[in-house]
């Protein structure tokens, strides 16, 4: 789009499109009245876009409230934002789950689903537990696929901006995958596909333990820990995609893996053995020496390598997510650290989100891509982010 000045009429009803449509978005059903006061345009612009808005189906009318007629004569007519003009899709690929989250233009959920899927099986495997998943999803929820605007992923490993996998060693054969592409010839929209962690980050800040901070750190914990961070608001990718990467710092001179920190035997833990990981936990709950002493080694590594993190980018929150959202034995130890080294510490606190918070990050990204399209335009900050 072009710069606006006096003789770009296209450009200015764009613009007054965006502002009519985030205001009956944010307000619920308005008159024209409302729209006039609310935005500041006139009332014969108004009524021009909202005749736009409607042909378009995103703006719909609202039925007039029983008894109003009789009341009032004839009521004003009434507008709101028709968020089921189209549906909004977020999906987590895990290592033992895929799940999807439905959403209407409104980011309001409503539908999910969720299957298994083997730490071993391959990538088409894992895709096709993808696609059973959405289609359930979207045959219990009455969405016809046609119907979906973005699609958002949040996949482990290093994501280039395509949604090539570059690097993701938390599942077979998933390293140089084309998971956009792969996943593209399921749908006839954009699909977004982002590091899982990167994710998580963004749900906690949309609707998790981060939603009045603005520079945050989210820790997706784990044998194989990953960081996600936002910065100012926005999502700080790096260069590469990589940012983040903590769960590769114990390369940088350290050489007992987090495998071998969490064993209480000679033989290191798998990476993805969740069972084996919560088996160590408990036993150290219930006073095994062993467990105990492991549970305090993998607890002083997880807090050293979330402190590097920390010191570069100085963030206002730390997030804990993942498998260890529940162990309380994290917190402190990370705030006396923290309290060590920062001088200004940040606040530390556990998930909110817990497990769905990777597919509500995607989804999150998909209803970011649709306000993009709906609302910025150039010279404009109708825009969420």
């Amino acid at each position: 789009m072009g710069r606006l000045t006096g003789g770009d009429p296209s450009l200015l009803r764009r613009i007054n499109s965006a502002v009519v449509l985030h205001s009956l978005r944010g307000a619920g059903a308005l008159t024209l009245t409302d729209l006039t006061r609310v935005t500041g345009l006139s009332r014969p612009t108004v009524e021009g876009v909202i005749e736009g808005l409607m042909e378009t189906g995103l703006v719909v009318e609202c039925a007039p409230e029983e008894g109003e007629t009789r009341k009032q004569g004839r009521p004003a007519r009434r507008f709101r934002f028709c968020a089921e003009a189209g549906h909004l899709l977020g999906i987590e690929i895990g290592p033992h789950r895929v799940a999807a989250l439905l959403a209407g233009l409104d980011g309001r959920i409503i539908g999910s689903g969720s299957r298994d899927v083997s730490e071993t099986a391959d990538a088409d495997a894992r895709l096709e537990r993808v696609r059973l998943a959405v289609t359930d999803v979207l045959r219990r929820s009455g969405v016809a696929r046609s119907s979906l605007r973005a699609v958002g992923v949040g996949s482990p490993g290093i994501v280039e901006t395509d949604g090539t996998v570059r690097l993701g060693t938390a599942l077979p054969q998933w390293t140089g995958l084309p998971l956009g592409e792969r996943l593209r010839r399921s749908f006839r929209c954009p699909v977004l596909v982002e590091n899982d962690a990167n994710a998580a980050a963004l749900a906690e800040q949309w609707k998790g333990a981060a939603t009045e901070s603005d520079d945050i750190v989210f820790v997706l914990a784990g044998l194989s820990p990953g960081a996600g961070a936002l910065i100012g608001g926005r999502l700080h990718r790096g260069f590469g995609g990589a940012a983040g990467e903590i769960g590769a710092l114990h390369l940088l001179g350290r050489e007992v893996t987090p495998e071998r920190l969490l064993s209480t035997t000679d033989e290191p833990l798998h990476p993805l053995d969740e069972q084996a990981v919560a088996k160590v936990f408990a036993e150290a709950k219930q006073g095994d020496v062993r467990a105990q002493e492991a549970v305090e080694r993998f607890i002083q590594r997880l807090v050293h390598d979330v402190a590097a993190l920390v010191l570069a980018l100085d963030p206002e929150l730390v997030v804990i997510g993942g498998w260890a959202a529940g162990l309380d034995g994290v917190l402190d130890p990370l705030r006396d650290e923290l309290s060590r080294y920062c001088l200004r510490p940040p606040r530390v606190t556990l998930s909110l989100l817990g497990e769905a918070a990777v597919a509500t990050g995607a989804l999150r990204l998909a209803l970011d891509h649709v306000e993009e399209e709906l609302f910025a335009v150039q010279g404009t900050v109708t825009a969420r982010r």
